[in-house]
Formats: C-alpha cells, sequence, structure tokens
C-alpha cells in the first residue's frame, strides 16, 4: 500500500470538500475555493471530517495514482485554510523589484527592465530593506501554480556560482566555485 496514499487527509474547521459525479474534488475554505480533475479508478470519499483515497489494484500506474492525488488534494487543503508563500531576494548590485498591479518589475542587470505580469491567483510584493537585498513575497492558495510562477521568475537570473548574484530563495545556499587564481 503506498504510505502516502493511506493516509487520510484531515479537514480543519471550515474547509468542506465535495465530489462531483465526473470525479472533480472541490476544495472549499476561508481563502478560496480549488478544485481537481481525479482519475476515474481513484476513489474519492469523504468520511466525517477526513478525505480518504483508494485504489483498485496494486497496478504500478494505480500505486503511483493514489499517492499523486492523496497529495495534491491535501495541498488543496493546506491552501485554502492556511494558504502559501514563497520568498525570493534578488542579489547582486543594483537589482531591484517593485510591484504596480499585478505586474512584477525587476532590474536585473540587463541592459532593459524585466516586467512579469502575475497570475490573479497570485499576490505579490517587493520589500527593499536598508543594507539588504530586495525580497519579492508572493502569496497564493494554489501551491502548482506558485512553485511554478516562482521557478519561472527565478529562471530570469540564475544565482550564478562565481560571486553568487542573481535571484534566490530565502535560505536557499548557492556553492561557490573558486575563481581564476594568478600565479606567482
Amino acid at each position: 500500500m503506498s504510505r502516502i496514499g493511506k493516509k487520510p487527509v484531515n479537514l480543519p474547521q471550515g474547509v468542506s470538500v465535495s465530489i462531483s459525479a465526473d470525479n472533480v474534488v472541490s476544495v472549499k475554505g476561508p481563502l478560496g475555493e480549488l478544485k481537481q480533475k481525479v482519475d476515474p479508478d481513484i476513489t474519492v470519499k469523504v468520511e466525517g471530517n477526513e478525505v480518504v483515497l483508494s485504489r483498485p489494484t496494486d497496478h504500478k500506474r494505480h500505486r503511483s495514482l493514489h499517492g499523486l492525488y492523496r497529495a495534491l488534494i491535501n495541498n488543496m487543503v493546506i491552501g485554502v485554510s492556511k494558504g502559501f508563500e514563497v520568498q525570493q531576494e534578488l542579489v547582486g548590485v543594483g537589482y531591484k523589484a517593485e510591484v504596480k498591479g499585478q505586474i512584477l518589475e525587476m532590474s536585473l542587470g540587463f541592459s532593459h527592465d524585466i516586467y512579469f505580469e502575475m497570475p490573479k491567483e497570485i499576490k505579490v510584493e517587493a520589500i527593499t530593506e536598508k543594507k539588504g537585498n530586495p525580497k519579492v513575497i508572493l502569496k497564493s492558495i494554489d501551491k502548482q501554480l506558485l512553485g511554478q510562477v516562482a521557478a519561472k521568475i527565478r529562471s530570469l537570473r540564475k544565482p550564478e556560482p562565481y560571486k553568487g548574484k542573481g535571484i534566490r530563495f530565502v535560505g536557499e545556499v548557492v556553492r561557490k566555485k573558486a575563481g581564476k587564481s594568478a600565479s606567482v
């Protein structure tokens, strides 16, 4: 049995789950509503304040889908009750970020500024502190979308291994390489 798939998903106070006839799981909570289509082979049931998933056989495909959909539903429940947050910092001289509505404007050392339009499901804010690197904070109830947008922003200027300049997640450790050493 899948270790993750067989664990029930606990529903916190104020979160409700409904399953439609075509196997679409809908999770409603204080922060919003999320929907996820579940494979027809996987059975989803709401028992009390828990969501239980089961699979028909021990076939490899069924085992993998069992854990996948349990994790997706768990992330939906956490998202509508608490929400998710990703913090990124811009490391480099002259790097800056500011928010204008749903557009994130960044100066990343290129000859031009970069304008990144955010999806409407994501709230973005930029913080610039004195003697600190500018930070971009992304908040959303959809973990999948949040991770995708954060990865796209990071890909605009990945941290390089010599000086460590670039966009990195807060707390991320960039392994530095030794540069050229002058011969004596």
